[in-house]
């Protein structure tokens, strides 16, 4: 028999994102049941969840951030923004739909089902990757859950899934396609840490591009051997220098827009050149790749085609990429993920805060930049 839902689990508040057919998006909390669990399933009591870029962009969706009110009261807020005209066909498959919000989390198994697998669950401080995190309580199947080492609190596991598999899977990406090192964009962030912790203890290449001095101070102080800022006067030729020591030829940018996609293949094509043995019209041969998988800018993806004929640019997300690897190849790495996690993937926040304080202007302003060294950590559990 699976245990009871006690009547203090029974139900428990979510966070939903709707978009109205008026244009205005509506953030809110609701009461929701708890599912009772099948066989294989178990109900998780959530007590951390992060709050990621991919995250913001369903909870936020196209929202211009600067129209937040706030509405209802400390325990129900209400937040409504609205949606630019211009940008409501991209959001048309939304209209109409309450969605939770939260792709991963951490917290305690406090209901099982009959199976001897959820069964063995019961009681575990266990990180989970299925979305609707963002809420006190989560019904899911047992083996979505990953059991956290002994003496792990959920904020240290909270972060098990999006962050270390994306940098992981960088890496294993690299290694599938030919590639000896690599490069990455927004490097200072939590991700970019990550990254660069795997990069120096398995001894890849990586040359990370950052856009303040500051971040690079950061970077270097954790042992990056290569750091480029966007923003100082070289940028282009300390770049190319990078990649000539590097031989970098596949870069993940989180920027999207703008000219920095195109600005790392042209200085791949530069850095090639110097160690070409004869002159080609075509360029060097060396296929230079350009996977763009976030999109902190915006606006389109701007670049000058002089960096020869041997280049690729494109999408790269981190749950296809895990569906093409297949289950084993992707269990060793949330094995791997396991085995570090108060070390190479750990994580750090700037703030915890409830769920009725995610609703919060000030909250929403500062976490909504998605900017470095602000990362929030949502406790479903915590009073407001």
């Amino acid at each position: 028999m699976p245990s009871q839902i006690a009547p203090s689990h029974s139900a428990g508040h979510q966070l939903r994102s709707l978009v109205k057919p008026s244009g205005e998006l509506e953030l809110s909390l609701q009461s929701v049941p708890t599912p009772t669990p099948a066989p294989e399933e178990v109900v998780v009591r959530i007590e951390a969840t992060p709050i990621n870029p991919s995250d913001i962009g369903l909870l936020f969706g196209a929202a211009d951030l600067s129209t937040a009110k706030a509405a209802g009261t400390a325990d129900s807020p209400v937040v409504t923004m609205q949606i630019p005209e211009r940008l409501m066909k991209g959001m048309a498959a939304r209209v109409g739909q309450s969605l939770p919000v939260g792709n991963e989390g951490a917290g305690v198994v406090v209901v099982a089902g009959a199976s001897a697998g959820a069964q063995a669950l019961l009681g575990k401080t266990v990180a989970v990757l299925g979305g609707a995190m963002y809420a006190q309580y989560r019904t899911i199947r047992a083996d979505q859950c990953l059991v956290l080492p002994e003496g792990t609190t959920p904020a240290e596991g909270a972060s098990c899934f999006v962050n270390p598999l994306t940098a992981l899977g960088m890496v294993e990406t690299m290694r599938r396609e030919g590639h000896k090192a690599l490069v990455h964009t927004a490097a200072a962030s939590n991700l970019g840490q990550m990254l660069n912790k795997i990069c120096l203890k398995d001894g890849i290449g990586l040359v990370n591009i950052v856009r303040k001095p500051e971040q690079a101070a950061l970077l270097k102080g954790i042992g990056a051997q290569h750091v480029c800022d966007a923003s100082a006067p070289g940028f282009m030729a300390d770049l190319t220098q990078a990649l000539v020591d590097t031989g970098a030829t596949i870069a993940f940018d989180a920027t999207g827009g703008g000219k920095l996609a195109g600005q790392i293949l042209t200085c791949m094509e530069a850095a090639l050149n110097r160690t070409a043995t004869e002159y080609s019209r075509y360029g060097s041969t060396t296929l230079k790749q350009v996977y763009i998988y976030g999109g902190l800018d915006t606006g389109p993806t701007e670049f000058v085609r002089n960096f020869g004929f041997a280049w690729s640019m494109g999408g790269w997300l981190l749950f296809p990429f895990l569906q093409r690897i297949g289950e084993p190849a992707a269990q060793a790495l949330r094995q791997r993920v396991a085995a570090e996690l108060k070390t190479t993937f750990a994580s750090s926040y700037s703030k915890e805060i409830s769920l009725a304080e995610a609703l919060h202007l000030d909250a929403i302003a500062v976490y909504g930049q998605r900017a470095t060294g602000a990362k929030y950590l949502i406790n479903p559990s915590k009073a407001v």
